[in-house]
């Protein structure tokens, strides 16, 4: 009797231990591994990268466990000859939208390329002497963050000046659910380069595969991959294009960033409400950048004094934030339940009720149309104004969004949520 109570006592520490495991993962606690990512594969990628000239896409989110990717390349004896970095500079402190210079990495030496600024695009210049591009960094699966932006332009120089690209995938935070308006090209942008709705599904590596099977690369780049994706046998020489895949990953899984994306989504809060807060950016509303909750509120000075209230700030990552020291009222969404909250689809209800509570309407959207910008069409605003349902303005994405789930289905590297 003993003996099975003592084999009863260990079994259940050994389940309270592996419970606990899958509860301090980034995993649903019905998962059975780990999230890995393809950064993490080291024993995968390295041997494609030894006695090569490499160049690196990355930010402060490429990391190798609590390591720097390039840190941990250059350890491993890796040639990286220079670093490209996106919007918010390599050690991600810059603003949203502020110029970034070239310079010279202070912690390893290697230079710094800024692609987020004066251009976007690697020349041939900056490739002449480099063997083949590593493209790591973390996206949280909203049109309007620029990285995926970044990564069409990484591709399209890649591809036009026939170097290797190989790109180490990460999970997408927002991976779970696709929804919003799909852009219209004719509001194309730099917050939003290709016709996918708001929120889109798909990890960077799924997002590359789609970018090129749907020939949306410039005219030299797509003939450059069309090639070598129908050649039998290409040449050392031509296009090589890899994705090395996440472990353990799918659509259905809640992955907590290690790190924080950019300056103002500080936490995972911030992520989920991206997709459905942003909007605010284009309208006369702060959302709290300039403060500690960016993304996680939103107000003005003209709402009712009776709402909760905070103060943009100048600080770092949000130097001159929109209400610079102005008292605003509103609303706090730091400490809702957000996944319940936002249940898998953009939330209008923010930006609608803002709507009507802001006094002069023809003053609520920014002269410069920006909301347009982060809709990706003229629709989305004027049925704001002509006071449309929630469900009406969802039933009007519905068929764009149907037919891009069907080009969805076709790249994804990992199960699907539906």
């Amino acid at each position: 009797m003993k003996f099975r109570q003592i084999i009863l006592f260990v079994l259940l520490i050994v389940h309270i231990y592996c419970f606990a495991q899958r509860a301090s993962t980034n995993q649903p606690i019905n998962a059975s591994a780990k999230i890995i990512t393809a950064a993490e594969r080291i024993e995968v990628y390295l041997p494609l990268l030894k006695g090569k000239a490499v160049a690196v896409f990355a930010n402060q989110t490429s990391i190798v466990g609590n390591t720097h990717l390039v840190d941990t390349l250059l350890k491993l004896g890796v040639n990286i000859k220079k670093i490209f970095a996106p919007e918010h500079g390599f050690r991600g402190t810059a603003d949203a939208g502020e110029h970034v210079n070239n310079l010279v990495d202070a912690k390893t030496g290697v230079p710094i390329v800024s692609l987020y600024g004066s251009r976007q695009k690697p020349s041939p210049d900056d490739l002449h002497d480099v063997d083949l591009i590593l493209f790591d960094i973390q996206d949280v699966g909203v049109r309007f963050y620029t990285y995926i932006s970044s990564l069409q332009y990484i591709m399209e120089a890649a591809f036009e000046n026939g170097k290797p690209l190989i790109m180490l995938d990460r999970p997408n935070p927002n991976g779970f659910y696709v929804d919003g308006p799909v852009l219209d090209m004719k509001f194309k942008s730099f917050v939003g380069m290709q016709p996918v709705p708001v929120v889109y599904g798909m990890t960077m590596g799924e997002y590359a595969l789609m970018i090129a099977g749907e020939n949306w690369l410039s005219d030299g780049a797509n003939k450059r991959y069309a090639y070598y994706k129908h050649a039998k046998s290409p040449p050392d020489n031509q296009l090589h294009f890899q994705v090395i895949r996440c472990e353990n990953y799918t659509h259905k899984s809640r992955y907590a960033l290690p790190v924080k994306p950019s300056p103002n989504l500080p936490n995972m809060q911030s992520v989920y409400l991206y997709p459905s807060v942003c909007f605010f950016e284009g309208t006369a509303i702060s959302l709290g950048r300039g403060t500690e909750k960016p993304f996680q509120q939103f107000g003005s000075p003209f709402f009712p004094k009776d709402l909760y209230s905070f103060m943009p700030q100048s600080t770092e990552g949000a130097k001159s934030p929109p209400l610079l020291n102005q008292l605003c009222y509103g609303y706090d969404l730091s400490k809702i339940d957000v996944l319940k909250e936002i249940d898998n689809k953009i939330q209008l209800k923010w930006v609608m009720e803002a709507y009507k509570l802001f006094p002069d309407k023809d003053k609520f959207f920014l002269s410069t149309k920006y909301f347009n910008t982060l809709a990706g069409n003229d629709i989305l605003m004027q049925q704001i104004k002509d006071g449309a349902s929630e469900e009406e303005i969802r039933k009007s994405w519905q068929l764009g969004l149907s037919n891009f789930k069907k080009v969805r289905k076709k790249y994804l590297l990992y199960d699907d949520f539906e």
